[in-house]
């Protein structure tokens, strides 16, 4: 992987992680960090240019996705759990 393409793909991962921890409920929250950091470490070993570009776009996508629902789990917040 290049250098620049290993910069940009980091900056995702800290995005999308930042993103995740806006989201208002716990539970929604979790998952999201979960299933980020699962994703990126099982995509550790990609080399291949094209996939890792195609794992980038739809990086992008869930970013947007996140930013949305953060954004409409603001709107209509609930109690806080005991958990939080």
């Amino acid at each position: 992987m290049a250098a620049s393409t290993r910069v940009q793909v980091i900056s995702l991962y800290k995005m999308m992680l930042t993103e995740s921890k806006k989201f208002p409920s716990y539970n929604y929250r979790t998952y999201a960090l979960r299933r980020i950091r699962d994703a990126f470490r099982a995509n550790r070993t990609v080399e291949d240019p094209k996939t890792v570009e195609r794992l980038m776009v739809e990086g992008q996508q869930t970013l947007a996705l996140i930013q949305r629902q953060v954004a409409i789990g603001k709107m209509y917040e609930t109690q806080k759990i005991v958990v939080e």
